[in-house]
């Protein structure tokens, strides 16, 4: 997966560490290099970022970029090379991405190749009842609220020293790519104090859920053979993104997880007053994000499609094994308007249009949700079920999709609408 979507990620990365570097212009000409086949050069260019970069993180995302181009350009020393800085320097992981990788291809039957996947420990288990919850980060989110309290004007350098920095790889992960800046976290809490304050005994609260999470972790392994179980992460965002998925673990945003009858919700916006979830549904959402983290095995491109596949199939494989969608509203919504939703997806599923569909909070109206992108996605996918006689294979199939087009074309979903 990583092949393609390598040179369009790093446009967003950028956002937030590299445009204050310089380096964002580095891995926007490798990005294009790579696009007009010079891997070479591509390559090269990846490992300059990467040796411009403080962020381990972002390290060894670019020296794997680096190893991609240079394997594209069959070059397998100086890819071995950025692979090993990667894995040994900057604990690369990601082993399911790795050995799923194609530009590797030609690398794998070599002793090289196999001493270097030995020597990755990845975050996961295959045993569903060894699966690892963390919440100590919303611990320390809380101790560092507490000071805070005492000494407001220093919540910026509290916050970061107090809870930022004291983090789990899984809140560094998080910070990254959902948060962006303790400048952005400091504003968005200070804009929504009455709800953080309601909330408070609530976000304490998921390691109680404990056994549901265990439940939903087997039924995966029973229909998925192949299935892995990160940890589990618990942190506290800017109500953003509920939760997202890394090679370290799923990572659930709590905070957009408490909505109670005690939520004191006067501060908060129509997006988000329709998107804090409950901690009945918590479950649910878990079970979404462990979806995306099996998704190793599919093919890359930049379709809409191809967005609205992976974000609905997590919605429906997650409510096979929990149940219930993590985004049961859309269900509601999308009732009596099937046809209409359909049609207008048509018209932009081939094009590079994730931004009308799917994280688009922003066109979010009293009438009309934003995220319809997950609902046909999971229309996509529930159609290709039911048109399944092996349910089984049906879903190993989802998870690794080749062609888009394709799976959408054996679903009939086009003719069941119509």
């Amino acid at each position: 997966m990583k092949k393609l979507l390598t040179f369009f990620v790093f446009i967003f990365f950028s956002k937030f560490t590299f445009s204050q570097s310089g380096a964002d212009s580095i891995l926007q000409t490798a990005g294009n290099l790579y696009k007009n086949q010079d891997y070479s050069g591509a390559g090269k260019l990846f490992e300059q970022a990467g040796s411009m970069t403080d962020e381990q993180l972002f390290k060894r995302d670019y020296y794997y970029y680096a190893a991609t181009s240079y394997a594209s350009a069959k070059d397998s020393t100086k890819s071995f090379l950025a692979l090993e800085t990667a894995v040994h320097l900057f604990g690369y992981n990601d082993i399911l991405q790795l050995t799923n990788d194609e530009s590797f291809k030609f690398m794998k039957a070599s002793k090289h190749w196999s001493r270097l996947i030995r020597s990755i420990k990845p975050a996961f288990t295959s045993d569903p009842l060894k699966a690892k919850l963390i919440d100590t980060d919303v611990k320390n989110f809380w101790n560092a609220y507490d000071k805070i309290g005492n000494d407001s004007s220093r919540a910026k350098e509290i916050y970061q020293n107090d809870y930022i920095n004291k983090g789990t790889i899984g809140l560094r992960f998080y910070y990254l790519n959902k948060i962006g800046s303790v400048e952005n976290f400091v504003l968005m809490h200070e804009q929504r104090k009455k709800y953080y304050a309601s909330i408070r005994s609530n976000t304490l609260k998921p390691g109680q859920l404990k056994n549901e999470y265990t439940k939903i972790f087997v039924s995966l392994k029973n229909i998925y053979a192949d299935a892995k179980f990160p940890p589990i992460y618990f942190v506290m965002g800017k109500l953003n993104s509920a939760g997202t998925s890394s090679s370290d673990g799923l990572i659930l945003g709590i905070d957009q997880a408490c909505m109670s009858a005690n939520a004191d919700t006067t501060e908060l916006t129509t997006w988000e007053k329709h998107n804090i979830s409950t901690l009945k549904n918590l479950p649910h959402t878990v079970a979404h994000e462990l979806i995306h983290f099996q998704q190793n095995g599919m093919a890359s491109d930049t379709t809409l499609l191809k967005e609205a596949i992976l974000e609905g199939m997590a919605d429906f494989i997650g409510e096979l094994i929990s149940g219930k969608s993590a985004n049961e509203r859309l269900l509601v919504y999308a009732k009596g308007k099937e046809k209409k939703i359909w049609e207008d997806f048509k018209k932009e599923m081939y094009l590079d249009r994730k931004y009308n569909w799917i994280a688009n909070g922003d066109q979010e109206t009293a009438d009309k949700p934003a995220d319809l992108g997950y609902w046909v996605g999971y229309q996509i996918c529930k159609a290709y079920y039911e048109e399944a006689k092996n349910k089984k294979q049906a879903i190993y199939d989802m998870l690794h999709i080749q062609n888009y087009k394709k799976f959408l074309e054996k679903s009939r979903l086009n003719e069941k609408i119509k």
